[in-house]
């Protein structure tokens, strides 16, 4: 059965990208095309956005048209992109005066209005194409409105009674909140108001991604242990009420990888390439990206690797009383990759000024190193506060690079503590967020490192998991259809 979904996301790769949100709605749209679904991408085209690098063109008969709702008159362009190794289609939402902006997300008073019009411009698109997506999968708070907006402004509308709505939350961290006094921002009025949330209204607050968790179908998130842990107060931020009352409906779908981009065996930014029968190949990647870095090393220097956003929730303070007695006592060098609060920064900073020859610290992003680190690294730390699905791991994983992480989110769905004695598991993982565990963690992985043969075993295993979106995209499709043969 072919089905029709619109994707609408705030961001998707390779377009405009802050986080794994961008990596699913493109990697997930490619797949769904790929299984023979007619899959529609939708976001916004911001100022950021490179269109003659990615081909993104206007669309013919879609140039200045009115976007009207509550006190707002705003004009609007539709342009058009293929997503590249595919024939899927994304298309964006152009609206200079919201999207023309320094950065993809902003502080701004009106951050709320630029993602309603987002989702408003989506659901008029429908309309002029005449076509009711059997499925309107909604991302973050960003697009959290869609479900109640099909029921209020929309519902005069019988082109979308079919319509049915899955929310994913990417991250509930990040959930789109602004003063109540903006509610004419949405475009409803009495007795529509009436479907907002109450509570919330008399408290002088309106929360997006609260909506989209009460109206949507389907509600999703990125791992299985995520799903759980978002409904106790130590991870639901407050919205564990909301979706405990709805827990019928909340599904935890562990992420994919794109191994068109995250695959040894073909990755565009590494000259020679790699798989588990050729593991002399990494180790030369080793030496070559150590060299390059001008690291000290010798046969027995394990490489520790870190790409991460520097944000409390990455669990970088575990590393600031454990990361220098491992590197005074142990043969270890460390690459680290990323930006973020200043005070992790600085922290990295301090370990490359203290150990010169062993820590390289690279401030910012840098996508041909992060491959480099995945690849050339033995060893990933990733000790996560908490973490709704993560990525790194799994591409670590893919790379024979063995991932160091605590049992939290889509890290404790993907990584598998290994057991010398049976030989089974994929990495190293930890359990309490102290540095004790942080530190335990990572002397155990250098201890099996230490060991040639318990930790051949351990990368072959790592290398042998199955993380691709094919798979994960099935989970989608059973989902999708779930909700259609129950309409």
């Amino acid at each position: 059965m072919r089905l029709s979904i619109c994707m609408l996301a705030s961001e998707a790769t390779p377009f405009a990208k802050t986080g794994g949100l961008a990596d699913v709605a493109g990697a997930l749209t490619k797949q769904l095309h790929a299984a023979g679904h007619d899959v529609r991408l939708v976001m916004p085209l911001y100022a950021q956005v490179d269109r003659a690098a990615h081909g993104i063109a206007p669309v013919e008969g879609f140039a200045d048209l009115p976007l009207e709702f509550g006190p707002h008159r705003l004009r609007w362009s539709l342009h058009a992109a293929t997503l590249p190794r595919s024939g899927a289609r994304a298309w964006f939402i152009d609206v200079p005066a919201l999207y023309a902006r320094g950065t993809l997300y902003t502080d701004e008073a009106d951050e709320h209005l630029r993602f309603i019009a987002l989702t408003r411009a989506a659901l008029e698109l429908c309309q002029r194409w005449a076509w009711a997506p059997q499925v309107l999968h909604c991302n973050d708070w960003h697009a959290a409105f869609a479900p109640l907006l099909l029921k209020t402004a929309y519902g005069w509308d019988r082109l979308f009674d079919p319509v049915r709505t899955v929310l994913t939350i990417h991250n509930i961290g990040y959930q789109g909140e602004f003063p109540a006094s903006r509610v004419p921002d949405l475009g409803i009025g009495p007795p529509d108001t009436s479907r907002l949330h109450q509570d919330d209204l008399r408290a002088g607050r309106v929360n997006a991604l609260k909506h989209g968790i009460l109206y949507a179908d389907a509600i999703t998130t990125v791992s299985p242990t995520y799903a759980q842990e978002i409904m106790t107060p130590q991870y639901g931020m407050g919205l564990e009420g909301v979706l405990r009352q709805r827990a019928a409906q909340v599904r935890g779908i562990l992420n994919g990888v794109d191994y068109d981009d995250w695959d040894p065996r073909r990755d565009r930014w590494l000259p020679r390439h790699f798989d588990a029968d050729s593991l002399e190949v990494k180790a030369a990647l080793k030496t070559d990206l150590m060299a390059r870095l001008r690291l000290e090393w010798s046969a027995r220097t394990a490489l520790l690797g870190i790409v991460s956003r520097f944000t409390p929730q990455k669990g970088l303070d575990l590393l600031f009383d454990t990361l220098p007695p491992l590197l005074a006592s142990r043969d270890a060098a460390l690459v680290a990759l990323g930006n973020g609060d200043a005070r992790y920064e600085v922290f990295f900073e301090g370990l490359q000024a203290r150990f010169p020859g062993r820590v390289v610290y690279h401030r910012g992003y840098d996508e041909g190193l992060a491959h480099w680190i995945e690849a050339a690294a033995d060893i990933f730390l990733m000790p996560s506060l908490y973490e709704p699905c993560g990525l790194n791991q799994m591409y670590s994983l893919r790379y024979g690079t063995i991932p160091v992480v605590r049992r939290t989110g889509g890290l404790a769905d993907s990584v598998r503590m290994f057991d010398p004695a049976s030989g089974s598991g994929t990495g190293i993982v930890f359990n309490d967020f102290d540095a004790p565990a942080m530190d335990w963690a990572m002397r155990t992985a250098l201890d099996l490192f230490a060991q040639p043969r318990a930790w051949s075993r351990l990368v072959r295993n790592a290398m042998a998991e199955d993380f691709s979106w094919e798979r994960q995209a099935r989970e989608y499709e059973a989902l999708y259809r779930g909700l259609l043969s129950a309409a």
